[in-house]
């Protein structure tokens, strides 16, 4: 198990996140749930403080903070697909749930947090040592929104769109 859990700052919607993000990949589940035991800015007693939860084989915290914060593309959160049919199925999930498609795979999810849905094959394109094709790799991403994996594995090998 790593060191470093990554924590998410919510303002009373830590559980209903957790609940979707587990939705969405295997290996994900919620772990623990700890309730306030009094009164504070984050909440009345009893109300929901922390939910831990494993999404994806790694482990986060979901804090209801007591106030507002913006998430930023400052930080995002990379999931690694396996191929286009899990790039499709997590990035549908996101958008139906509220989210909002951005640039080169990029999306914002209900909550405001910043998610990468990358296949693994970019991310082998890209760290090609052909250069050249690794550049045209880089190049039909960037015209991306949701990446498509037929049309990176085109541009890296010099064939035309389809």
């Amino acid at each position: 198990m790593s060191k470093i859990t990554p924590c998410l700052w919510f303002d009373g919607s830590a559980e209903e996140a957790a609940n979707f993000y587990v939705s969405l990949l295997p290996d994900s589940r919620i772990a623990k749930i700890q309730k306030n035991v009094i009164d504070n800015p984050s909440g009345k007693a009893g109300s929901v403080l922390v939910v831990e939860f494993t999404m994806g084989g790694q482990r986060f915290i979901a804090l209801n903070g007591g106030m507002r914060m913006e998430f930023t593309h400052a930080i995002s959160l990379q999931i690694d697909c396996e191929d286009q049919a899990e790039v499709d199925r997590v990035w549908d999930a996101f958008l139906s749930n509220g989210g909002r498609p951005e640039q080169c795979g990029w999306l914002k999810d209900r909550y405001g947090v910043s998610w990468q849905v990358v296949p693994r094959a970019l991310l082998q394109y890209l760290s090609s040592s052909d250069g050249a094709a690794a550049q045209r790799a880089a190049q039909a991403m960037m015209k991306m929104v949701k990446l498509d994996v037929e049309g990176l594995r085109r541009a890296y090998e010099g064939k035309s769109a389809a």
